[in-house]
């Protein structure tokens, strides 16, 4: 079937082909004969009410070097595009979320907007894992720098992190001793006037950090497990990890099968789950990444399965 497809995401200048998920989006939605569009969040803006944005056709090709074309910058209407896919990377700040209010104006007006803009808003990566209590690591979320201690003092070997960051960004390790408890919950909190995460370390970090997509529900039958570099607590493949690609195991399912439910009656298509261990610590519903190194190892097209579902919803819209 013949549709249009508009990708909001960060600038394709500066991507890395041979991992970029939201480059296998754009290269299984062209095999499907569907236009594709290009945006930055710069060209997506709202006039009179309207939805709107400057759009690019983009033809993309698989290779390292000079993989995409871009044509000439044209004035669409948002709503009139079948399919947009908010690929913009985290930090979820203000420009984020003004964003996700423009994409639901296009929703109202017919397009197919994934992941859905309002469950954007609502569930943020990390505070999403709140609503698994039983399947998460021991878990303080506050500005409070009293209960910070105090939950140290309980777990001794902590993990402290913002609620808006990525790719391992700004995660700090804290160690029985305490070293630099202090500065780093200045730090994260803005001196008391912003949230952040504390959660147990899992030491379970050394056998990886792993990411399980999940695709309409449907939880995909391998994942990529980060592994840390010596010497750093991290699995996250922007901070020196090592991606493996495996299996999932039976634990793993168990999780993303208590998760789908949730994200079926939220209309969230796309979804990385981060598991350590037993342990879910965030749900990635942003800009989920990872499915080109799944690929590059599995005979698997996990993007057939994401624009199966895409497809499903247009015929039935």
């Amino acid at each position: 079937m013949h549709y249009t497809l508009g990708v909001i995401m960060d600038p394709i200048a500066v991507i890395k082909p041979h991992k970029d998920t939201s480059l296998a989006m754009m290269l299984e939605a062209q095999r499907r004969g569907a236009t594709v569009l290009y945006f930055e969040l710069k060209d997506i803006f709202i006039n009179n009410g309207k939805p709107m944005g400057l759009a690019r056709t983009i033809t993309v090709r698989d290779q390292a070097t000079d993989f995409y074309t871009l044509g000439e910058e044209h004035t669409v209407s948002l709503g009139d595009i079948d399919v947009l896919l908010m690929r913009k990377d985290p930090p979820f700040d203000s420009e984020f979320l003004y964003a996700t209010h423009i994409l639901s104006l296009a929703q109202d007006e017919g397009a197919l907007v994934v992941n859905n803009p309002q469950a954007l808003r609502d569930y943020n990566e990390k505070l999403f894992t709140s609503l698994f209590p039983e399947h998460i690591p021991n878990t303080l979320v506050t500005n409070n720098q009293k209960l910070i201690r105090d939950f140290h003092a309980k777990h001794q070997d902590i993990i402290c992190k913002p609620l808006d960051g990525m790719g391992g960004a700004s995660i700090f390790r804290v160690k029985p001793d305490g070293n630099n408890l202090g500065v780093i919950i200045e730090t994260l909190t803005n001196l008391g006037k912003r949230y952040m995460m504390v959660q147990e370390y899992l030491p379970q970090i050394k056998d990886g950090d792993k990411r399980i997509l999940i695709v309409d529900g449907e939880v995909i039958p391998y994942c990529l497990a980060r592994l840390p570099t010596k010497g750093e607590t991290r699995g996250n493949l922007a901070a020196g990890g090592t991606g493996r690609p495996q299996e999932i195991s039976e634990t793993d399912r168990a999780l993303a099968e208590a998760v789908a439910p949730t994200l079926r009656e939220n209309n969230i298509l796309f979804v990385g789950l981060d598991v350590i261990g037993e342990k879910i610590t965030e749900i990635n519903i942003t800009s989920p990444t990872c499915v080109r190194e799944i690929e590059g190892h599995y005979n698997i097209n996990i993007m057939a399965s994401l624009f199966d579902a895409i497809e499903k919803r247009l015929t039935t819209k």
